[in-house]
């Protein structure tokens, strides 16, 4: 993995033993989501980015209530 951001989180799930299936789910959307704020680092992103993200996913993807769900715990 490239990121170093993105290795220390995978590297903090793993040693709390999350599912590996579980790991890529929430590496995906922590990865769409600092793509859909333009590469923007995560610490420098407000909930208010999180909100926009989460609608953006509701209004524009369709997706399911459960998805965005998901989509907010890996963020969280």
């Amino acid at each position: 993995m490239k990121s170093p951001f993105l290795s220390f989180i995978r590297e903090h799930m793993l040693a709390r033993h999350y599912a590996m299936r579980t790991i890529d789910t929430y590496l995906y959307w922590i990865k769409y989501y600092i793509n859909f704020n333009h590469k923007t680092h995560p610490a420098k992103l407000s909930e208010q980015h999180v909100e926009s993200f989460l609608t953006f996913l509701s209004a524009n993807r369709n997706v399911a209530i459960s998805t965005q769900g998901v989509a907010l715990n890996a963020l969280v």
